[in-house]
């Protein structure tokens, strides 16, 4: 199967245009909330992973101690460790270790899955590709969003500070209709978080230290509840 940079670009310009106005969200909330413009680009620049930038930005704009800001941002991003892991098995042999230390920076949920559904394994040239496709379509969308917000009618302003949170919900509804240890581990985490914001002696623990326990522990309570049954699966390569 041709695995070249182009066609890796190719596969990656759906995610990218996904990402353009995601991204896009972003760099308006930073710029909206008193942040420079190129401190937006700087972060979405340096950083790919969308939930946890949320996160991090909301924990910035509140105060919150770099020890928590690092914790909850390791937490949120957590999967992405898993999903390396994964992935190495995935690619080329041949692949040289700076080249996949390079590469993992821009391995995301939906780089992941694209990668995964590759026949046989996946070369640098095509990663390559769906990694700087998906990157430039996540800083254009940053930089997008920082500097034109200005010119934008406050009404449409509020309207996609909201789309985020239309984003988040969309991407738990499907899964959590068909697999009931999903939907237990999201209602469990609603109910939690639901604790910490109106019991007055919960209410006074802040955001970040929140989504660790909630993220941590309903994680981990549904992990020994309903664990993954493992099954051997075919190595890809045979089948290149």
């Amino acid at each position: 199967m041709n695995q070249s940079f182009w066609k890796g670009a190719k596969d990656g310009l759906p995610i990218c245009l996904g990402y353009v106005s995601v991204s896009f969200v972003f760099g308006m909330m930073c710029v909206e909330s008193g942040l420079p413009a190129w401190v937006a680009a700087l972060i979405s620049m340096t950083n790919l992973t969308s939930a946890g930038q949320f996160a991090g930005l909301s924990l910035i704009l509140t105060g919150a101690p770099l020890m928590e800001i690092g914790v909850t941002t390791f937490v949120i991003n957590l999967r992405y460790m898993l999903m390396s892991l994964s992935l190495s098995q995935k690619v080329d042999s041949r692949m040289p270790t700076l080249t996949r230390a390079i590469l993992s920076f821009g391995n995301t949920d939906e780089v992941f899955a694209v990668c995964m559904q590759q026949k046989g394994p996946v070369t640098t040239p095509y990663l390559s590709g769906l990694v700087i496709c998906v990157y430039i379509g996540w800083a254009l969308g940053t930089i997008l969003g920082a500097t034109v917000t200005s010119l934008l009618p406050e009404m449409v302003r509020s309207a996609m500070g909201i789309a985020i949170y239309g984003m988040f919900i969309a991407i738990i509804i499907p899964p959590a209709r068909k697999i009931c240890p999903v939907l237990y581990t999201v209602l469990l985490a609603m109910a939690i978080s639901g604790l910490f914001y109106y019991v007055p002696a919960l209410s006074q623990v802040s955001r970040g230290w929140v989504i660790i326990l909630c993220a941590v522990g309903v994680s981990a309570l549904m992990a020994w509840r309903f664990p993954v049954k493992q099954e051997r699966r075919e190595e890809d390569a045979n089948d290149a």
